[in-house]
């Protein structure tokens, strides 16, 4: 067990087998995720109740991520309504209503955006999350720390743990602004507030991965209306941002995950990889969690070998797609990780991963809840095969 590490200890990598994570998010049983959902809008619960559902879900989607043979897991974020809007149980100055925009497949599609909106009825607050209405501050750190201290108890059986939280561009392209009046002034004192909750997580002993799909997804989101080259003007704003949260944390104990949207629209006017990897590869992180595993990535580790990976960093590609109910052939499992590992050109540096999440939002999930499990061990046997490939050892 690798918890209780002190600071500088660098994340496990891959030294003789490609190990097996994922991006963070995992199906909440139904009763917690309509606890989440009438907590989030304000209803009286049973918190008591909510705790011991948390409690009975953690477990169990550990003790599933153990059995698919996941060497580097974490909580499931069971305790959360969604991986970014979850933020105002420890920050304060949300309220309100706020209008994101659509994205760019959805205006372009409208038959799709109508299936969304008949396919999750009732779900977490996606399009109309709280919004920023006064200073945005921290004021409660017991929720991560509760986080924390339950998967300290309960995955003693992983390799490594880790830990999700938003970027501070994410929060700020989700739940928007309606108070500070500035873009990058918003960003800053998001990436202040959110610091605490990056250090919590830290000096937990766990791994720290900032969630970041503002930086590919908002292209063609919250920033639809920009021309490409003032996109990367923006990206390097949000860039500066995750730099400034994470101020202080050794980077080789931080993972940056960066997606276009964890859904199975289009996807036909997502930025290409090649366009932003440049600007990724200046968060002070030690690892790149990316998209390579669903129809529209799968061609982009071209980017990587044409701008190849610093030295330092680690790379997590997706290799299960996490909005559809296919499963992955181990076979092919091996052969993305292989293709990952040739163009990093170092075995050790090569994580299996996922796209994105299979529980982004309570009550949102694309993939069945036994379904994921079976994905999860498609990876982790997909990764023996590789594995032995790229040691040369004898199939067993």
């Amino acid at each position: 067990m690798m918890l209780g590490l002190p600071r500088g200890t660098y994340m496990l990598m891959s030294t003789d087998r490609i190990l097996v994570s994922h991006v963070g998010s995992l199906p909440r049983p139904a009763t917690l995720s309509e606890l989440l959902i009438r907590q989030e809008a304000g209803e009286t619960i049973d918190t008591a109740e909510l705790a011991r559902q948390v409690e009975t879900a953690t477990a169990h989607v550990i003790s599933k991520q153990v059995e698919a043979g996941v060497d580097v897991g974490n909580d499931g974020e069971q305790s959360r309504v969604g991986f970014q809007t979850y933020v105002p149980r420890c920050l304060c100055g949300f309220g309100g209503e706020s209008r994101r925009p659509p994205a760019r497949d959805q205006l372009e599609f409208p038959s799709y955006a109508r299936q969304m909106a008949l396919r999750f009825p009732r779900s977490a607050r996606v399009m109309n999350a709280p919004a920023a209405l006064s200073d945005v501050r921290y004021v409660n750190s017991a929720p991560i720390n509760e986080d924390a201290a339950r998967l300290k108890r309960l995955g003693g059986r992983f390799a490594e743990c880790f830990m999700t939280a938003p970027s501070p561009g994410i929060v700020a392209t989700t739940m928007l602004d309606q108070h500070y009046g500035n873009h990058e002034a918003y960003l800053t004192a998001l990436a202040r507030a959110l610091a605490d909750e990056y250090r919590a997580i830290h000096e937990a002993g766990m791994i720290l991965q900032v969630d970041a799909p503002d930086l590919a997804m908002e292209r063609h989101r919250f920033f639809g209306h920009l021309e490409e080259g003032e996109f990367l003007k923006q990206l390097e704003l949000h860039i500066a941002a995750i730099n400034l949260g994470i101020e202080g944390i050794p980077r080789d104990r931080i993972r940056l995950h960066v997606c276009w949207g964890n859904n199975d629209g289009p996807h036909v006017h997502d930025i290409a990889m090649a366009t932003i990897l440049p600007e990724l590869y200046r968060a002070n992180v030690g690892a790149l969690s990316i998209e390579f595993a669903n129809p529209r990535h799968q061609h982009e580790y071209d980017a990587v070998r044409k701008c190849p990976l610093p030295a330092h960093m680690l790379l997590m590609p997706g290799v299960l797609d996490t909005t559809t109910n296919f499963v992955e052939h181990p076979e092919l499992v091996a052969r993305r990780i292989e293709e990952a590992v040739s163009v990093v050109g170092d075995r050790e540096r090569v994580i299996a991963g996922t796209d994105c999440g299979f529980g982004t939002f309570a009550g949102r999930e694309y993939v069945a809840e036994e379904i994921v499990w079976v994905k999860l061990a498609a990876a982790a046997e997909g990764a023996r095969i590789a594995s032995n490939r790229l040691w040369g050892r004898a199939e067993t």
